[in-house]
């Protein structure tokens, strides 16, 4: 999809009932905001590497895929538009971020602030578009269908201090606390996660789910939303930033089976 700055999106459309949203994948950068960041800005450290590499089975079983091509420091495609805190009380990171992760500033002007109108062209240009598509998708499936899938799908480093305490489970699901998908689904997955051993797992831990999960998850309407935030350390070297197969394969077989039970189990939820 094209708006304004170039492709802000990619999208697959499928037959089945899940989509799966990638909003933290994209790397682009508009060359006006390009010249304005750090070093380690460019970087792109917060990016949530290769989730649709990971992913990429689910287009053999039927789903939809739409994977933003912006990057987060952009705008972030998992925050409400109003910027309100997700997590009332804990460090907020932003609708368009001005430090990374671990506290270092984007830009090079320390005293950096976005004006009123950057924040409005942001959200026109990068987050809307992202948002107008996903709202169609999820229309699309509902009326072919009469049941939604949604599957949030993100990563992030093991080990963030300012954002969290020690190292993150290497599974994180969020549901909104039981909000925004059908326990009837959810319990399934946990059987197959408690069934393994090599994979930590959490639910509604640390991530609860974001914006995505909470603001379209609405199972009494058929609609059911699910957050998978992974530890990048279980697919990736994360230092070098490099996808590693030996170690994403077994994750990615055990995703598999969880997007299996998800399919599986669909019928049941309306």
């Amino acid at each position: 999809m094209t708006s304004g700055p170039g492709p802000v999106y990619r999208f697959v459309r499928g037959g089945s009932p899940l989509i799966v949203s990638v909003p933290h994948v994209g790397t682009a950068l508009p060359p006006s905001l390009l010249h304005q960041l750090t070093t380690v800005a460019r970087g792109l450290p917060d990016t949530d590497w290769y989730v649709d590499r990971l992913y990429d089975f689910v287009l053999e079983r039927g789903a939809s895929m739409l994977a933003a091509h912006f990057s987060r420091y952009v705008v972030d495609l998992n925050r409400p538009p109003d910027d309100t805190a997700l997590y009332p009380g804990r460090l907020s990171t932003g609708l368009c971020p001005l430090r990374t992760f671990a506290g270092e500033p984007l830009y090079r002007d320390a005293t950096h602030a976005l004006r009123g109108w950057e924040l409005q062209q942001r959200r026109r240009h990068y987050w809307r578009p992202y948002h107008e598509a996903l709202a169609a998708a999820i229309a699309d499936v509902h009326r072919r269908r009469g049941c939604v899938l949604l599957l949030d799908a993100h990563s992030v480093r093991s080990r963030v201090p300012r954002l969290f305490s020690g190292r993150l489970p290497d599974i994180n699901l969020g549901t909104h606390n039981g909000r925004s998908c059908d326990a009837r689904l959810v319990r399934p997955i946990l059987e197959i996660l408690a069934a393994q051993s090599r994979f930590s797992f959490v639910l509604n831990g640390r991530f609860k789910g974001g914006y995505i999960t909470r603001h379209y998850g609405a199972p009494a309407a058929g609609v059911h939303a699910l957050q998978i935030e992974l530890a990048q350390a279980a697919y990736m070297d994360e230092a070098a930033r490099v996808y590693e197969d030996s170690r994403a394969a077994a994750l990615k077989a055990l995703l598999a089976q969880l997007v299996d039970a998800m399919l599986a189990h669909a019928g049941a939820l309306g």
